[in-house]
This record gives structure tokens, C-alpha cells and sequence, in this order.
């Protein structure tokens, strides 16, 4: 994986459109980058540390066997150790090297009149009832000490948070009023904090009485992410652990609740410590993940969960320098909605989202939930996808939406040359979902989403185009796993296929001709397809092939370059081209390109 911010240049991003093809000009040169203080990824590369490992859960292969262009996943957590080792070894073997965790939310609870937190339906919270000090309730026994300090202390917010993480001692700013309590395989950690959000340094609970926020902390005997960490470092790859959620306003479940964004961003700073001192180092740790989704809109600067992502990037600066933070808001291009967003007022939520100091933005590219859909502009009056008709009905592609996920990330990556020169250091990252809106058997234990294929994860690749600096997918379980044969199968049996993202119209010398980028084009022949006939080039044998042309490219991906002459080419007449290997396998997604000048 490459993790340089190098920066292509706005030439790149004003010769490269879409689908249309123009004659760059000579005088192209790469932008030069305003620099920040964003964190940022390593430029490190991870590799493994052996070829395979064997530990008590059984032997594991290091090696990448079927390398594919999506270099990242999303998993869940896990009770059991070994699995973690079984997807960890599933998904190095198709080329991944990131592991984004699935976490958990911070939540403002009720507490009974001894003290015991509540469920959200009112009943007791079986996860917590065990927590007790001294016969009383861990709510209790925390306000009979902060009264011990001043008679009018008192605790008035309750929240929990639960995770499988075990953390140390620096998770605690004031040891004599903040602690663990163990209980079997369960740690509880009390941290008793500023409603404001802000810690006192003093630790003084005695001068002037005041209402404090107790969060209990539910978590693990054994650190899920200390083990993650060292599985990563075994297979050659980075982990991006969850932050905490931000609890959702009850009247707009799409935004934080900005009444609890200071308890937040205590319990963020408070974990985040424990983590500067004891994972700073770890070239495994790649990063943090914020799961709070949100809309890419136009209002989006409004809303407040811009706020947590601002608050959590200044703490991340603070505790874990160069690690940045990794969001993945949502794309909804549907017509038929009030809401639904054009590419340009996508970028602007790019923009919005970039200011807020995070590192990596990754847009989930939408089609699995059918949001948006995977086209060409020639094919906007083509019939959806027979897979999207739940959820836009039976439409064209230019009735249904207001653009493809070619066009979102094509006016993303242009928002993003725009804040790289405002000093802003963001990549843009692609989120290709490995599902569909529905399906026969449910891949999921909860929700009907159903299986795609892999000829579908191809297009989805495609359109993410050259505008992208990596491909990641959500999901892996279960979503890479379920169904016969499941994705990963398709994946490992067909990773050799060429896969084609983009085209340009390039001059090499005094020849005309086309430069092609994608995967798999070792010795490859590419095929240009019009109107006035066929053209069939070698690349090996009348052009030429880049194996590692750009640092701001994802990784594996590869230039081809071969000769044509333009002037055959009625002006814009949509051109079509593919990309065959010698085993035969073709680009099941041509690309759409025309000439324009």
C-alpha cells in the first residue's frame, strides 16, 4: 500500500474526466501541495514478517495468493481468537492490507433508584448489573465518593460504553476518584468527567460542589486491539480501530446529539491517551475510524456531527501524531427523493467534511443499498440494473439519479485538489459495497442485504476510475463470505482478469495514441472499439506498460500505453475499450470514452 500524500496535480484531474478523452497539454506539471498539520498516513509499506505463522488456533499463510483491486475491509468484532486469524489470513490472501473495525456507541443512560443503569426500554442492563463496589452499584459507590470530596457533589448524566478492548492506566485522569473493577472475564472502568467536556488537571473534587458525568466503560480482560495490532503485524497489514459513536439526536437520527458531543470527546480523549502510550509506535496502528455516518449534501456543514469529527481530529493531533482519522459518509444520488444530492453538492460536503481535519474521506460508492448507480453517460436512457429495482423501481438510469458513482468521485477528487492547495492533507478513498439491496438468502444476520458478484465488484472498480488513491470494501463478514460460490471464492479463482478504470487521449513523441490504467495488464492486448472498426493492440509488442506508475494511485495499479490514431474517430462518437490478458480473460466493464476536441 502506498500511504504518500503525493500529489498528481490539477493537470491530471483537468485532463482526466470521466469518460471523456482530450489532448493533454504540454505544459502539464504536477501542483505543488500547501502543507498541514492533518495527520497522515505512514509512508511505510507493511510486509510480514514470515511466510506463515502457527500459534494454538492452528498455522496461517502470510502470502497474498489472489491479489485484487480492493486492498481493504471492514470486519466485525469477534468473541473468538481464532477467527480473527481466519479473516486476517482470507484477506491478506486477495491483496488486503487494511482492517477497518466495526465499533461501538457511547450512550446516555437512566439509572433505577439504587443506582443500576437501565436499558433503553427501561428494564436493568444485564451487561451492567455486575459492576458493583462495596455492596453499592458502580453509580452509587462513584457518588458516595465524590460526596466524600463535597457533600454537594453528585453525578447527574450516566452514560455506557462498551467495547472488547482491555485499556491501562492512562485512561484515567484522576486515579483517586476515577478506577477498574473487575468482574470475571469483564473490566468496568469508571471515569468520572466535566459535562463541558473538558478534564481538570487539578483533580480537585473538593473545593466547589458540582454535577459531574459518570461513564461506565464495559470492557474486555484480554485487549482485542493489542491482538489485532499483533496479527497485523504478522500478515503485513494496518488496523483502524472504531472511535466511539456519538449518541444520535432522538429527533434527527442522522446527526449527533450535540447535548452530549463533551462526554464525547472526554471518553475519545480519555482512550485515545491510552492509546498514544501504548500503540504510538505501532506502524500496524494505521489509524483511527469514525463510524458515525453521514450524508454527502449540501447542508452538511450544519451538521453537527461535523463537530465530533473536529473535536475527535484535534485529540487524535494531539495523542496519536500522523495517524489520521478515516470516516466513510454515504452518497445518495436518487431523483425521486427530496434529498437526494448532484455531484456538485457532493463535493461541497467533501469540502465541508475536509475542513474538520480528517485524513482519509472514503464515500461509500452507494450501489450496494442502490442509492446510486454504476453507468456510462451514453447509458442513461439503458434500463437500471433488474438488482436495483427495489429500491428505484423500474426506471432508467437518468430517471433514477442524478448521476453515477463515476461522476461523484470524479467532482470529489477535483474538491479535493482544491483543499490540498488550501493545506488540507485528505485522501480521497473509494468504499465499493460488496452487496446488494436484496437478495434471495440474506447474507447478513440482521437486514436482507443480499450477495453480489465479482462481476459486478469489477464495475464498481471501474467507475471509481483514477480519481481515488485506494479501493476498500465494506464488507468482509459477511458479505465476502456468504453464499456458493461466496465473493472471496470468485475473487481467488478470477483475480487475474484485467480491470480497466480509465482512458485518456495521449500523444508519447511524435505517435498519437491512448493511455490506459487498471489492473492485470501484464502482456495484455487492448481493444478500441467505434463505429469504422476494431483496433487490436499488444501492448507488449507496439506500446508500453508502467507496473507502478503514480504513489497517488491505489496499489496495483498499472499504465498501458499503445498507439492510435484519433482522426478515425468521428468527433464525439462514444469509443469503447477493453483489455484482454493471454489467458483470455477480458474487462467485463468497457470503457465509455469519446473525443470532445
Amino acid at each position: 500500500m502506498r500511504w504518500l500524500f503525493l500529489v498528481v496535480g490539477a493537470a491530471i484531474v483537468a485532463v482526466v474526466a470521466a469518460v471523456i478523452i482530450v489532448i493533454p497539454s504540454s505544459s502539464d506539471k504536477p501542483a505543488t501541495t500547501a502543507r498541514s498539520s492533518t495527520p497522515k498516513p505512514s509512508h511505510t509499506e507493511p510486509t510480514p514478517k514470515v511466510s506463515e505463522f502457527t500459534d494454538s488456533c492452528g498455522t496461517f499463510e502470510t502470502n497474498e495468493r489472489a491479489p485484487y483491486a480492493v486492498t481493504g475491509y471492514w470486519i466485525t468484532p469477534k468473541s473468538n481468537a481464532c477467527t480473527w486469524r481466519s479473516q486476517l489470513e482470507e484477506i491478506h490472501n486477495v491483496g488486503g492490507d487494511t482492517i477497518i473495525r466495526i465499533g461501538y456507541g457511547l450512550q446516555f443512560r437512566s439509572v433505577s433508584d439504587t443506582g443500576e443503569v437501565l436499558a433503553k426500554d427501561g428494564t436493568l442492563d444485564s451487561l451492567y448489573k455486575p459492576c458493583q463496589e462495596d455492596g453499592l452499584s458502580c453509580h452509587d459507590a462513584a457518588e458516595r465518593d465524590l460526596r466524600q470530596a463535597n457533600p454537594g457533589n453528585r453525578i447527574g448524566r450516566t452514560y455506557v460504553y462498551r467495547t472488547d478492548e482491555s485499556f491501562g492506566p492512562d485512561l484515567f485522569r484522576c486515579p483517586e476518584m476515577e478506577r477498574s473493577i473487575e468482574v470475571g472475564n469483564r473490566i468496568y472502568y469508571r471515569l468520572i468527567t466535566q459535562v463541558d467536556g473538558s478534564d481538570d488537571a487539578t483533580c480537585d473534587f473538593s473545593s466547589k460542589a458540582t454535577s459531574y458525568d459518570m461513564i461506565l466503560v464495559a470492557g474486555s480482560d484480554k485487549d482485542s486491539l493489542s491482538e489485532l495490532l499483533d496479527l497485523a503485524d504478522q500478515f503485513g497489514m494496518r488496523v483502524f480501530p472504531a472511535l466511539p459513536l456519538a449518541p444520535r439526536d432522538p429527533d434527527a437520527p442522522t446527526r449527533a446529539n450535540r447535548k452530549h458531543i463533551g462526554t464525547l470527546t472526554t471518553l475519545t480523549r480519555r482512550i485515545l491517551q491510552d492509546y498514544g502510550v501504548r500503540f504510538a509506535n505501532r506502524d500496524s496502528l494505521g489509524g483511527v475510524y469514525q463510524p458515525f455516518e453521514v450524508q454527502m449534501a449540501a447542508t452538511l456543514a450544519t451538521n453537527p456531527t461535523l463537530e465530533v469529527y473536529a473535536d475527535q481530529h484535534t485529540i487524535v493531533e494531539q495523542e496519536l501524531p500522523g495517524k489520521p482519522i478515516l470516516i466513510s459518509p454515504y452518497l445518495d444520488a436518487r431523483k425521486r427523493v427530496g434529498f437526494g444530492q448532484t455531484p456538485k453538492q457532493v463535493a461541497e460536503a467533501f469540502k465541508a467534511l475536509a475542513k474538520t481535519g480528517v485524513g482519509i474521506i472514503a464515500p461509500q460508492d452507494s450501489r450496494g443499498t442502490g442509492k446510486v448507480g454504476l453507468f456510462w453517460p451514453d447509458e442513461r436512457d439503458t434500463e437500471v440494473d433488474e438488482r436495483l429495482r427495489p429500491v428505484v423501481g423500474e426506471s432508467t438510469y437518468g430517471t433514477a439519479y442524478h448521476g453515477s458513482t463515476r461522476d461523484y468521485y470524479r467532482e470529489m477528487s477535483m474538491a479535493r485538489e482544491d483543499m490540498l492547495e488550501a493545506g488540507f492533507e485528505v485522501q480521497l478513498w473509494a468504499n465499493v459495497e460488496a452487496f446488494e439491496p436484496s437478495g434471495k438468502e440474506a447474507c447478513a444476520p440482521q437486514g436482507t442485504r443480499g450477495k453480489t458478484d465479482k462481476k459486478r465488484l469489477d464495475q464498481a472498480v471501474t467507475m471509481t476510475g483514477r480519481y481515488v488513491q485506494k479501493v476498500v470494501s465494506y464488507m468482509w463478514s459477511d458479505f465476502m463470505t456468504c453464499g456458493t460460490p461466496s465473493l472471496e471464492k470468485e475473487i481467488t479463482t478470477d483475480w487475474r482478469r484485467p480491470i480497466a478504470v480509465d482512458a485518456i487521449r495521449r500523444p508519447r513523441d511524435v505517435q498519437d495514441g491512448v493511455e490506459v490504467r487498471g489492473y492485470n495488464f501484464q502482456d495484455s492486448t487492448i481493444t478500441i472499439q467505434w463505429s469504422g472498426g476494431t483496433n487490436d493492440q499488444v501492448v507488449s509488442a507496439v506500446g508500453w506498460l508502467d507496473k507502478d506508475p503514480l504513489e497517488e494511485l491505489p496499489e496495483g495499479m498499472q499504465t498501458a500505453w499503445v498507439p492510435f490514431d484519433w482522426s478515425q474517430v468521428p468527433v464525439g462518437e462514444w469509443v469503447r475499450i477493453t483489455v484482454k490478458a493471454p489467458s483470455g480473460q477480458s474487462t467485463t466493464e468497457p470503457l465509455h470514452v469519446r473525443i470532445v476536441t
